[in-house]
Parts: structure tokens; sequence; C-alpha cells
């Protein structure tokens, strides 16, 4: 079974691009269930990302991935498909975006909530140099839990570049959808006819004797009008012409309106609704269990310190009511799951926002709380400014559990913790712990839930 590159893709009629989807579907759950990997997110990013590879060239335009592990369709339709026997494994294919591995791999991308950022500069770079080609950038409603994401989207509402945005929306809703009043209007909008019809009235209306004063009448009424029916959204106040929502498994619909927000004048907002796991029933009913999959026969080492990790703060907050969990959307890989089911007032995940986290946790300790933020120690390096800032200064007693330290294997470079001890031994106060067992683990927990002296204890939880 081979799959067709880009140039293959724009020759091809619907029920041929069909027809491909499936097979990505079926190539996608055989390899990926051995080697191990990300699958229910990829399973629901086929139509998306054809549709995407089509309309644009990822040789040439600039595709932003944001996060990478949606990205196993991009590589298979720009010629890696061979490599995908070595995924995820020493000297194989990345799990994630690779420049070095591809030059359809516009950038790298293991953390989310940057590719807005990094493709509103592309666009600055492509005007700056009068360059001529596209960029676009496939994020998720997860990645815009992080404020960065909405940093990005309020310098590119207003830059005026040529940038498409496209919302990969696989589960919560950012905004509900509106019906069929709004999918008409969307349609409308973006119609090729509809830009040119509008450049031209305006320019009819400002060369005429009061025209500028009916045009700007004309348009109040309309955008009146829209607000009242669609009651907007946030981003369209941001600057972005917002198209959708469109449904994400529907080839035909993604190519013209990915097409039409290629040819827009400024930023463009796509989003898009999928199905997670889609076309692969288990991925589908349980798509968190195959968010990621182990490798066909990888056996378990036993309890890891996760788990070991989780249980003992579950049993310690029995006994001390100021003991809170924190996580930013890792609650079963950092092992609070059951934190969670046993204390839901006390646990908090806040989405994929790690500096949040750690100023939240510095507002609880400051109130008498004992806050515990389990992290992933490459996720942690985005908090650097608030460890110093909003923990450190003020000798606030909080707790980081840093789960992931060290070398992690097959996620690779942009997962490896191998800065945090570098980092934090730089923290004024900061007293760093790294248990080399599961009872040391528990005897560290044991010791900072009481320690009311000030320090910020960091334990590196070792795999």
């Amino acid at each position: 079974m081979t799959i067709p590159g880009p140039e293959a893709l724009k020759e091809m009629d619907y029920a041929q691009l069909e027809e491909l989807c499936g097979r990505i579907r079926s190539f996608l759950v055989e390899s990926v269930t051995k080697t191990g990997g990300h699958l229910s997110s990829n399973l629901g990013a086929v139509e998306l990302t054809v549709a995407l590879e089509r309309t644009f060239d990822p040789f040439t335009d600039r595709i932003v991935f944001d996060v990478g592990h949606q990205s196993y369709v991009h590589k298979l339709l720009t010629g890696r498909q061979a490599g995908f026997e070595t995924l995820r494994s020493l000297g194989g294919m990345s799990g994630f975006p690779k420049p070095s591995e591809s030059d359809a791999d516009a950038f790298i991308a293991g953390h989310a909530s940057n590719s807005i950022s990094v493709a509103l500069g592309m666009a600055r770079a492509r005007t700056l140099t009068g360059g001529d080609y596209s960029v676009v950038c496939l994020t998720g409603d997860g990645a815009l839990t992080g404020g960065l994401a909405f940093e990005a989207l309020n310098d590119a509402g207003q830059s005026g570049e040529r940038l498409v945005v496209v919302l990969n929306d696989n589960g919560m809703s950012i905004k509900k959808n509106v019906g069929a009043v709004a999918r008409m209007l969307a349609a409308q909008r973006v119609k090729p006819a509809y830009y040119k019809f509008k450049k031209g009235y305006r320019k009819v209306m400002f060369a005429v004797p009061g025209g500028k004063a009916l045009y700007r009448f004309n348009h109040n009424v309309k955008e009146a009008l829209k607000h009242a029916i669609l009651h907007n959204s946030t981003f369209e106040e941001l600057g972005f012409q917002y198209i959708g929502p469109a449904n994400g498994h529907d080839l035909k619909q993604l190519c013209y309106l990915l097409e039409a927000a290629k040819n827009a004048p400024g930023p463009v907002l796509v989003h898009v609704v999928t199905k997670k796991g889609k076309g692969y029933a288990p991925a589908e009913s349980e798509p968190d269990k195959y968010h990621g999959v182990s490798a066909a026969g990888a056996k378990s080492c036993g309890e890891s310190f996760s788990s070991v990790f989780g249980r003992k703060l579950t049993e310690l907050a029995r006994e001390n009511r100021r003991i809170c969990a924190i996580t930013a959307a890792m609650e079963q890989g950092t092992g609070l799951d059951g934190f969670a089911a046993e204390f839901p007032d006390r646990f908090f995940d806040v989405g994929i926002a790690e500096g949040h986290a750690v100023s939240m946790a510095a507002g609880m300790a400051k109130q008498g709380l004992v806050p515990v933020f389990a992290v992933y120690s490459s996720f942690l390096q985005r908090s650097f400014d608030m460890l110093i800032h909003d923990v450190a200064i003020l000798g606030l007693h909080v707790v980081f559990a840093v789960d992931r330290a060290g070398l992690v294997g097959e996620d690779g470079e942009t997962h490896h913790g191998a800065f945090d001890v570098g980092f934090l031994r730089q923290v004024p106060g900061m007293t760093v712990w790294s248990p080399s067992s599961a009872a040391e683990l528990r005897d560290m927990l044991d010791v900072v839930q009481v320690d009311d002296l000030g320090r910020r204890v960091h334990i590196a939880q070792r795999q």
C-alpha cells in the first residue's frame, strides 16, 4: 500500500481522496500499534491533513504543527512511509516534526501553544524578504489553553499578514455551533467572488460624493446584524476573519474553505471540528486511552514513580486538608487520577498552561495551602520566570513533583528532562531532591508536606 505525495493529491478527485483517507487510517492502525506512538490524534486529523497538503505545498509553503503528535499523516504524505517501522526508536523517525528529517517539516514541535507565534514570525519574514509563499499553522483546542497562543493571536490579528490558523477542535469547543445561519453566512464570506465584490464596492463608494458615509453606515448595519445573529466570535474581535465551524471529515468542504483562506488578504482562522480516533472503533470510544499506545510486546518494568507518587500524595491528602494537587493537562501521566477522583475540590488541571500553574500555586501557598505541582521536566522549563518571581522571592512553600526527569526515550529531545537540576539549582532557596527508590520518594513526600520553613522542594522522579 503506497501513500502518494502532495502533487498526486491535486490530481485526485474526491472519491479517490476519500479512499486514500481509508488507506491511511488502516496503515496508521497497523503501523503505530506495532511501533507505539500517538494514534487517536492522528486518526482524527486524516482528512484535515490531506486537505492541507492538497491546498498548500509543504515543501514551499510553511505548515507549522502544534502539537507535533498529530503530524504522522503529514509525514506519510511527504515521502516518509518507508520509515514508519522506525517511528520513535533510536536513530529512527521522530514522533514530531523535525526539519533535519525533511524540508517539509517547517519547524520543530514537541511542546504546545507556540505554532501561531512561529507562523507569524515566518509570515513577517516573508513580507520583509519579498517571499511568495503561504504560511499556515495547525493548532488544537488544547493548545489554546496556553497563554502563548493568545499572545500570538493578539499580535497576529492586528498584523495584517497573510496567515492561516487552522484550529483542529477535537474535544472541548471554544464556542458553541450557531446553526445553519452561521454556516450559510460563513460560506458566503469565503467565496472568492465575495472578496472581489467587497473590494470593488468599497472602491466605488469611496469615489462618489457622500459614499464614505453611506459605506460606513451600511457596514455598521451589516456588523450589527451579524453580531445579533452570530454573537460574533472572539477571533473576529482579535482581528481574524473567522471561518467555521467546519466538518473536519468532509474533504470537499475542507479543501474549499482552505483554498478560500489561502487567498484571503489578511489573517484567517479556520475552525475545524474533528473526532479523535476517527475510523477506528476502539480509539473513538476511548480516545484518551489510544492517544498514545505502547509498542507491541512492550513489557512494564513494574510500578512507576508516577503511580507511587500519586498514591502517596492521596494518602497524605486524607490527613492534611491543606494539600492540593495541580497539573497542566497531565493528570494520568503524573499519576494524579486517583487523587482527582478522591479529592476533586483540591485537584486543579489548568490545561497546557505551566506558567499559570506555578503562579497559581504561589497564590495558594501565600494563603496557607500546600500546593503540589506535578509536571513533566521539559514542560517546567516554560515556567522559569514564575519560579523566580512568584515563588522564590517570597520564599513560598510550593512542592514541584517533576516527572519524566532524565532521558525519556521515545519522545526524543523535545521531551528529555535534561535541564531541571541545572536551572532549578539557580533558583534562590530551592532544594532539589532525587529519590533513588519508591521508598525514598514516599519518605520525601512525608517531609515536604509538613515543611513550614518556606523551602521550595523539587523532587525529580526518575523513570
